[in-house]
């Protein structure tokens, strides 16, 4: 690497953590974020109590600022990966990204039923045809959220519904297919056993499952759906988390 490169990246950093900084400091005081430059400057107070708060908030926020910026970092991944994706779904439309999904799935369900009937266990045309509903709704769903606009709209509902284009088919279509199921259902057993009986407790949530769900079936994917949406907005936090200590160009 370059000292050219090097020194950009350690700008980049500076400049991160200082925005990250000043957002902290922002949440109780006035003037804080990149006020430096304006006309009123950074506030400060004089002295006495207020001083010591100040000050005191601003030692709190170093740790908060340090065990937040892997997030950030991550976010500015997720953040270059879904524009990649949202300008393809741009320059094609609802119309294309449903056609898209439509096209490639039902391929994939036709040659299931005509191709590899032979091969496929009992009911895994089934497994694939359903399966691919899933995903052409889900994908659906998670275009229209993301058109309808707003940075509260698209961490709610657009990312989550993406999340369960992505996790649901291949759960679908373990409960049809028995060679899928082997693979899909049995880890999936596993991370539940793992979060029920293991994991620390979270306010009951697992007392709850095990008394009134049994690990068969559709429960998969109830499971997998509620691993979707949190994982959903997830993804969507730390995007707007990267965009707001760095916010995309217009």
């Amino acid at each position: 690497m370059s000292v050219g490169n090097e020194r950009g990246v350690v700008d980049a950093l500076k400049f991160d953590l200082k925005q990250m900084h000043e957002t902290w400091m922002e949440v109780v005081w006035p003037r804080q974020r990149s006020a430096e430059g304006t006309v009123l400057g950074k506030w400060r107070p004089d002295g006495g109590l207020t001083l010591f708060l100040y000050r005191l908030w601003s030692v709190v926020g170093v740790p908060v600022v340090a065990l937040a910026y892997p997030l950030v970092l991550f976010g500015y991944f997720i953040r270059f990966q879904t524009k990649r994706i949202n300008s393809t779904a741009v320059s094609i439309g609802f119309a294309g990204v449903v056609g898209l999904f439509v096209v490639l799935w039902g391929a994939l369900s036709l040659l299931a039923k005509f191709q590899f009937s032979a091969s496929l266990d009992a009911g895994g045309v089934t497994a694939v045809a359903a399966a691919s509903g899933v995903a052409i709704v889900s994908s659906a769903l998670a275009y229209g959220f993301w058109v309808l606009g707003g940075r509260f709209t698209t961490v709610l509902l657009a990312y989550p519904f993406a999340m369960t284009a992505i996790f649901l088919p291949p759960v679908v279509a373990a409960l049809y297919a028995p060679a899928v199921a082997g693979v899909v259902l049995d880890q999936s057993d596993s991370l539940a056993r793992w979060f029920l009986f293991d994991a620390p407790s979270i306010f009951g949530v697992q007392e709850f499952l095990v008394e009134n769900f049994t690990r068969e079936g559709f429960a998969y994917v109830l499971m997998w759906f509620g691993i979707s949406v949190p994982l959903g907005w997830l993804l969507g936090l730390v995007v707007t988390l990267a965009e707001l200590v760095r916010p995309t160009p217009e």
